[in-house]
């Protein structure tokens, strides 16, 4: 598995933010805990690659906004803010290293924060950042490669995965509060434990499910059930309204989804 990431700006304090008031962000902190992020990934058996092409935009270091990564291909988004627009056109040469590519424009409106895959599902939020015309146009690609796309309703934060993931075993963990479990039907799901609302972003790196260390009692829980858990200290970046998968765009590596010599567009 490649695990690219991105290097946090030394300006992330001016980074957006719409569901947490402002808070004083330490840049040198923040380059302290992506750099152990970035260890603990190497640790579970990722090839890490830390990434520097986008140092002048505040939100660059949440990179997995900036595209969806499917087997077969990679598909460049069209952010929901205007200031983080640019993000994915530095990341075109170097996500095509890995994967055919694709774009989608505006006015359709998507960020992979809002796309979570379960086999071949690809669950996906309507968010503040992802519209319909984003969801229609994300379903014309994945039907192309025998994904089928399910629209979720998201309110009250950010992103689909910062209130539902994937466990190993396929089930979601998800924060009840802030999605509509309707769409979920179909789907095995545990809900995040009282008090820990931000504790349903999780990412799976083999088998190992990294998620914040503020979120005690969710790994408690995980670790009941079974799984291996590790916790990582991320208090900066979710000040700025980011978690564990914000921070890396997880690629597969196979056969199958090596890019090959001509890129579709």
């Amino acid at each position: 598995m490649i695990a690219l990431t991105h290097i946090p700006s030394l300006n992330m304090q001016a980074c957006e933010r719409t569901f947490v008031s402002r808070a004083e962000i330490d840049p040198i902190l923040a380059q302290r805990q992506h750099a152990a992020y970035r260890h603990l990934l190497a640790e579970c058996g990722a090839k890490v690659v830390a990434l520097d092409v986008n140092l002048g935009l505040a939100d660059c270091t949440f990179i997995e906004d900036a595209a969806i990564v499917l087997d077969e291909v990679a598909i460049l988004t069209s952010m929901g803010v205007a200031s983080r627009r640019t993000e994915a056109e530095a990341l075109e040469p170097i996500l095509r290293q890995y994967r055919n590519l694709l774009k989608i424009h505006l006015p359709a409106t998507i960020e992979g924060g809002d796309v979570l895959r379960v086999g071949r599902t690809l669950l996906v939020g309507e968010s503040c950042r992802t519209n319909g015309d984003g969801i229609a146009a994300l379903r014309v690609i994945a039907r192309r490669h025998g994904y089928s796309v399910t629209p979720v309703g998201v309110h009250d934060c950010l992103h689909l995965k910062t209130a539902c993931t994937a466990l190993p075993d396929g089930r979601l963990l998800v924060n009840p509060q802030w999605v509509d479990t309707t769409a979920l039907d179909g789907h095995d799901s545990i809900s995040v434990p009282d008090g820990e609302p931000w504790g349903a972003n999780v990412a799976l790196v083999g088998e190992n499910v990294v998620l914040a260390k503020a979120h005690v009692k969710t790994a408690e829980l995980l670790r009941g059930l079974g799984f291996t858990v590790k916790p990582i200290e991320l208090s900066e970046f979710a000040k700025a309204e980011g978690g564990v998968t914000c921070l890396s765009l997880l690629i597969s590596q196979n056969e199958s989804s090596a890019a090959g010599d001509l890129n579709r567009r």
